[in-house]
């Protein structure tokens, strides 16, 4: 199994960049079959699910739109349990179908926050996308409509996901050892 460096800490190659494509297009031809004729509005959120935001829409092939918000939560590996706003929406949403597209939905914080704005902003109806979940990270009562891969809850890097900023760009994804 491979390893590598990122910054202070060593993590070992867990998920393989075929493997994350197949699950990117099974949440995609989903969402194609769900949201047909429902014109809906994509939202990204950065940084992390640039790549899956990508990948994802080179599957979607219904009409529909994407735009992008920035939050941050994360302090070096470790969640600091406050959502902070970086980018917020420009455009509106009052009565549309919207998708939040997500790196990871872990203690769905973030998540919670997200869905509560789109809420209180006038959206017709919210779904969710997450690229990963962890499960037994969970600490929020949230539906997840497309879930591409579950994984145990483990601090990862790559395909968007970063230690520090560092590691997004990796194609594969790998799990911190030490």
């Amino acid at each position: 199994m491979s390893t590598i460096t990122i910054k202070d800490k060593q993590f070992s190659l867990s998920i393989k960049s075929e493997v994350i494509q197949e699950a990117v297009s099974k949440v995609g031809e989903q969402i194609n079959r769900d949201m047909a004729d429902k014109n809906p509005m994509f939202i990204c959120v950065l940084n992390g699910a640039f790549m899956f935001a990508g990948d994802l829409m080179k599957v979607v092939n219904i009409p529909c739109e994407i735009t992008f918000i920035k939050l941050s939560s994360y302090e070096g590996l470790y969640t600091t349990g406050s959502v902070k706003e970086v980018l917020g929406l420009s455009e509106s949403v009052v009565g549309r179908n919207i998708v939040v597209v997500e790196d990871i939905v872990d203690t769905g914080i973030t998540m919670e926050k997200i869905l509560t704005s789109l809420e209180a902003k006038g959206a017709n109806s919210i779904k969710v996308a997450t690229f990963l979940q962890k499960p037994e990270a969970l600490q929020r009562d949230i539906h997840i409509d497309y879930i591409a891969m579950k994984i145990p809850n483990e601090f990862i890097v790559g395909y968007g996901l970063d230690y520090d900023g560092y590691g997004r760009n990796l194609k594969d994804i790998y799990t911190v050892v030490d």
